[in-house]
């Protein structure tokens, strides 16, 4: 993880569609902030011990200011509706320097981008990069219904006809259809996903049902309902020698945090994939988003905020 940070100063903020504030940031010594590469994603410090992930959605070329579109989410635990409450412009806040867990595939023949609701955001810096390269693409937006969503004029004068937007509330024959959009399955075509986790596991599964190998299924999940509880284990964190007991209604990060061993942790559902720690004896029982099917099958890898054992005793290297 980059630990790098940056204070900024919020240029603009307005609001699009159903509770999205779109919102441009700069750093406040003016100078240029650090380059990004399309999907990548910024930790926006919220408040004390409030930190929270949002994608990039602006053009990469761009080195002068990074916009961000935040829904107002009424199931938040707290950060998009402190957002939307405190955040206001020429406000100071402070930023992490971009990471990206959500690349392009710059090998790529075809590129199939499906953003649904808030999920549109990585897609908008990937469609925007794939256009500047003459890349072949095309951009599915799906939301509940015309004008719920944001950006879509801009999306219409940057990418034209390769953007094609779907509309729970209108006729079936337009409503996205991944069997459809995906057909046929050719080695060449990439498929990228973001959205509700719902929206994604559908279009996750459907990809993969149709036959697309998981190397030609790329997703970035914002948000994930995950159950935690499970019988009680052991962590030895070799680096600390500090042994933990992880209860039945525990996390391994919380035990931690309470022996007094620090844990970068920021999402707590397992999307983000700050607190990834290696796993030296033992087998995980993940629950987590982020990681891979081949990444989870290696066993060398846990997310602390919601992973748990299949065994009695886990080594990390903490």
């Amino acid at each position: 993880m980059n630990g790098e940070l940056i204070d900024v100063v919020i240029k603009s903020r307005k609001e699009q569609g159903a509770g999205i504030a779109v919102i441009e940031l700069v750093a406040k010594d003016g100078k240029p902030l650090p380059d990004f590469s399309a999907g990548a994603h910024i930790d926006v410090h919220v408040g004390d011990d409030l930190i929270r992930q949002y994608s990039l959605c602006n053009d990469p070329v761009s080195s002068d200011v990074y916009r961000i579109g935040v829904l107002n989410d009424p199931k938040s635990r707290g950060g998009s509706i402190k957002i939307h409450t405190d955040f206001i412009e020429q406000q100071t806040v402070t930023i992490s320097a971009p990471r990206n867990h959500f690349p392009l595939d710059e090998n790529a023949k075809k590129s199939i981008l499906a953003g649904g609701g808030i999920g549109i955001t990585p897609m908008m810096a990937m469609a925007y990069r794939l256009l500047r390269d003459g890349k072949e693409f095309e951009l599915h937006y799906c939301t509940r219904t015309k004008g719920a969503g944001a950006f879509e004029q801009e999306l219409v004068t940057a990418f034209g006809e390769r953007v094609v937007f779907h509309y729970d509330d209108q006729s079936k024959s337009q409503l996205f259809s991944p069997e459809v959009t995906f057909s046929p399955v050719e080695a060449g075509t990439h498929i990228y996903v973001c959205g509700p986790t719902g929206f994604m596991d559908w279009v996750i599964d459907s990809a993969k049902k149709m036959g697309y190998p998981s190397n030609q299924v790329h997703f970035e999940y914002f948000s994930a309902d995950v159950d935690t509880s499970g019988e009680s284990f052991e962590v030895y964190c070799e680096q600390s020698d500090i042994t933990v007991t992880v209860g039945t209604d525990d996390t391994i990060a919380r035990a931690l945090k309470k022996a007094g061993i620090k844990v970068n942790m920021s999402c707590e559902e397992g999307v983000c994939g700050t607190c990834i720690t290696d796993v030296l004896e033992g087998e995980p029982d993940h629950r987590d988003h982020f990681l891979t099917d081949e990444e989870k099958a290696d066993n060398d890898q846990i997310a602390l905020c919601c992973s748990r054992a299949k065994c009695s005793r886990l080594v990390i290297d903490l």
